[in-house]
């Protein structure tokens, strides 16, 4: 599928969503984070020429990766004029809820509740605004592998490129006419210190790992089902304790 065709089903796909849900969203909004799976969906967001919020919301953030969420909520909201750019800064929020749960201290958890107080605060503003949180996980991620904070960017209440590999958000962002300093970016979920990227702590490229979804004979197909077995559990209905009362 060419990639424009692929950026106009997406659009109308979102658009189409917006009409016919008995809630009939007035608003879209999404969190962008200056990497390319964000930058992508908001643009998309856009071209559909509903109000689009896009929210920037720093937490002890990477002052390269924040600059580049700022770039690309001003480039939003010079070519767009249904869109909103908003920063939410969420650092003192954040440092609040460490110090109270420091009894229960733990990296990953931290991590994790970065993820978890923007989603709060996306579903905020959707309130607010009569809107809906779109998500920004794309295929490998969010059917792969699994990379992703359970009720954190994974809550949401649509998801437009879940259907969309790396390669393919690549190609939409160089088609949207995203910043190129955006598409070359290292993907790195910013929820670290370090700034460690996707990389990093998956132990594998996009690339490695969509060659490896996309074929049982490829060499990494073992290690991306190691990968996707650690996670599986964020991907499947939520267990429910049924009664047979036949």
């Amino acid at each position: 599928m060419n990639v424009e065709k692929r950026a106009n089903i997406i659009k109308d796909w979102i658009e189409n969503y917006c009409k016919n849900e008995s809630f009939q969203p007035k608003t879209l909004v999404v969190g962008i984070s200056g990497g390319i799976d964000s930058s992508v969906v908001s643009t998309l967001c856009a071209l559909t020429g509903r109000k689009t919020i896009a929210l920037t919301m720093p937490i002890k953030q990477i002052k390269s990766q924040h600059d580049l969420s700022i770039e690309h909520g001003k480039w939003l909201t010079s070519k767009f004029k249904n869109v909103e750019h908003k920063v939410i800064e969420l650092e003192n929020v954040f440092n609040s809820f460490e110090k109270t749960l420091n009894e229960f201290n733990n990296e990953h958890g931290f991590a994790n509740s970065r993820a978890r107080l923007r989603m709060t605060t996306l579903y905020q503003v959707a309130a607010a605004n009569s809107g809906i949180v779109v998500g920004t996980g794309n295929k490998i991620e969010d059917f792969g592998v699994g990379f992703y904070t359970k009720y954190g960017d994974g809550g949401v209440d649509i998801s437009p490129i879940a259907d969309c590999n790396k390669t393919h958000v690549w190609e939409l962002g160089k088609h949207l006419g995203i910043l190129n300093k955006i598409i070359e970016a290292e993907p790195t979920d910013g929820l670290w210190h370090d700034g460690r990227s996707d990389k990093d702590q998956l132990g594998m490229s996009y690339s490695e790992l969509e060659k490896a979804m996309e074929d049982k004979n490829d060499p990494n197909y073992k290690k991306y089902l190691e990968i996707r077995k650690k996670n599986i559990h964020k991907m499947k209905p939520i267990p429910i304790c049924k009664f047979d009362e036949k």
